[in-house]
């Protein structure tokens, strides 16, 4: 997919690259990997656990160098000696990740290589987990917004320090949008259709209309949470890439068990030991994310007794409730047709309503010659939806034969955008499971969409707006189409999401039928470690010592209408905690 630049947008990488590391580093700015302390796991000395002295033990081993990973590592190093692993390469020189033009092509790269992950669920619904530094906000649509009130309440957070840790964010990475003419008829349209007042610019979760922030610089360049080590004490912070951690080391002679460090593998298949000083307040930190952390603490002993058994793993502490509370909001999408070429625009503008739906847009990603016969934006079968596929027809083999089919579909048949809804807070509730003890291997996740009624009620009434915004004459004069009718809408959007999924004769007749058939995640998904059941308030393991997690596996819904502002700033926020608990008022922040 990289063959598409030639030699002129590398050195637009390079240059790009060169403007936007950040100059604390000083003469130590440019660097192979961006930062000086960022490291191949290979080069890593690791001593035995058994002979471990303090000069090589660390205050702080943090598993996930993502969206939350990557600001708690920087603020944790302020003070203290952190190792920061991860299991991915660098952003920074990945075209596919740098540029907003091609979101699309990293989401549907399925290589080992790739720095998005694909899985599949046993829904059938394809989508990605992220496979590189900075996490998720290195391969996501980019939108910024806060989360509510309500949920900041919800989860029992110090709202005055939740206000301060998320500027902190804000004026490293995020950006004004540079508002598309798509965008734009999204905006007036959703006014048309009830969804006020527009509240304008904000990155506050307001009901209504709004513009929020976006992590794409106004040169459509990506700025990732990997950008936020730039804050960070260079002398205490180790950051090693390529490194797949294997399980979690625990003492179990004590009370109970005690994390003392980690075993990781590095990029030539290397295992090494990482150690924790004797501190009592050191901790294995682990934020992989709502995918990797359940899987994570299941390899390392820590989950349902039964299930461990089954393949072998020594139990170190039973708790059923690892993997359980698995959620995903599903979105469902309404293809608008376009008689003028259409600029490319991810999220934007959003429409929050009341009856727990968010409206947002996109448009363009069909358009360039790199994707057209190849991609077809996030509704692509590559990484959109295969859900009622038989399951012994799920296969990428079927993706890669579908994919070559379709270099024939007629340019014309992509023209256009997409106008999505969001299912808020869903309370269709699945799980995850171990499949075997590969870490690198995805587990089993069930995310049982729609299987609450209250869920495909919602998914409907979106719908019915979605089509009144489409309906609406800001988009027929915007796209010089003609109105189209409902059923006309509804058998476009079934032709252009271009998917494996046989076609219901009521498609069209029944919304209720179209929600199920043309289901695809927004890649919002959470939950397997939830507060109460897995970890304390404070985010520490419960029933072991030394361990927390920080990340979005720990929330019961996901924050705002998009997460990673609150997922960044949890790391932030955790780290502040973390610190001034541990040192009071000479933590200094």
């Amino acid at each position: 997919m990289a063959t598409t630049f030639g030699a002129v947008k590398f050195c637009l990488v390079v240059l790009c690259l060169w403007n936007f590391l950040p100059p604390c580093q000083g003469k130590l700015n440019w660097h192979e990997y961006g930062y000086p302390f960022i490291k191949k796991a290979s080069s890593f000395s690791s001593p035995s656990i058994s002979t471990t002295s303090l000069n090589n033990a660390y205050d702080y081993i943090i598993l996930g160098g993502g969206t939350a990973g990557c600001p708690l590592a920087a603020t944790l190093s302020q003070n203290f000696s952190v190792l920061l692993l991860e299991r991915g390469g660098v952003p920074f020189s990945n075209p596919n990740v740098t540029f907003l033009s091609n979101f699309h092509i990293t989401l549907a790269d399925t290589s080992p290589s790739s720095a998005s992950q694909y899985f599949i669920s046993t829904d059938g619904v394809l989508n990605a987990r992220a496979r590189v530094l900075g996490g998720g906000s290195s391969i996501n649509a980019g939108f910024y917004t806060r989360a509510s009130t309500r949920f900041i309440e919800k989860v029992g957070w110090d709202a005055k320090l939740v206000n301060e840790s998320y500027p902190w964010v804000e004026k490293q990475i995020v950006h004004r949008p540079k508002f598309s003419g798509y965008q734009r008829a999204v905006r007036e349209s959703l006014l048309d259709s009830g969804v006020s007042p527009f509240n304008g610019f904000t990155y506050d979760h307001i009901y209504g209309t709004k513009v929020g922030g976006t992590i794409f610089d106004r040169f459509g360049r990506r700025h990732t949470a990997a950008e936020l080590l730039a804050t960070a004490n260079p002398d205490k912070l180790t950051v090693l890439i390529y490194a797949t951690v294997q399980k979690i080391v625990f003492d179990t002679k004590g009370e109970k068990p005690r994390a003392v460090g980690v075993i990781f593998q590095d990029e030539n298949g290397k295992q090494h030991e990482a150690v924790l000083g004797n501190d009592k307040h050191s901790e294995v930190i682990v934020s992989t994310g709502a995918l990797g952390t359940p899987q994570m603490l299941m390899l390392s002993g820590i989950g349902p007794k039964a299930e461990l058994q089954k393949l072998n793993i020594s139990v170190v502490l039973d708790n059923p409730f690892v993997g359980k509370g698995m959620v995903d909001n599903p979105m469902n999408t309404i293809y608008v047709p376009s008689n003028r070429p259409v600029k490319q625009s991810l999220i934007q503008t959003v429409g929050i309503t009341k009856k727990g739906v968010f409206i947002e847009a996109s448009s363009g990603f069909s358009q360039s010659n790199s994707s057209i016969h190849c991609h077809h934006g996030i509704l692509s079968a590559e990484i959109g939806q295969l859900s009622t596929i038989p399951p012994k027809q799920r296969s990428i083999e079927a993706v890669k034969a579908f994919i070559k089919n379709k270099r024939d579909v007629p340019i014309e048949a992509f023209r256009g955008g997409f106008i999505l809804s969001k299912v808020a807070n869903a309370w269709s509730v699945g799980d995850l499971k171990l499949v075997n003890t590969n870490v690198e291997d995805n587990p089993a996740v069930t995310f049982n969409y729609f299987s609450h009624p209250y869920d495909l009620q919602r998914c409907v009434e979106g719908i019915r707006l979605v089509i009144k915004v489409v309906q609406s004459e800001h988009f027929t004069n915007y796209t010089k189409c003609k109105r189209k009718t409902t059923e006309d809408l509804l058998d476009l959007s079934l032709k252009a999401n271009v998917n494996l999924i046989p076609k219901h004769a009521n498609d069209t007749k029944s919304l209720e039928q179209f929600c199920k058939d043309t289901v695809i995640t927004i890649w919002h998904y959470h939950g397997g470690c939830h507060v109460g059941k897995v970890v304390s308030p404070e985010h520490m393991v419960l029933g072991v010592e030394r361990l927390r997690v920080v990340d979005g596996s720990t929330f019961s819904e996901s924050p705002g209408t998009n997460p990673q502002a609150t997922v960044m700033m949890m790391g932030r926020y955790m780290g502040v905690k973390i610190l001034r608990h541990r040192l009071g008022k000479l933590a200094g922040i």
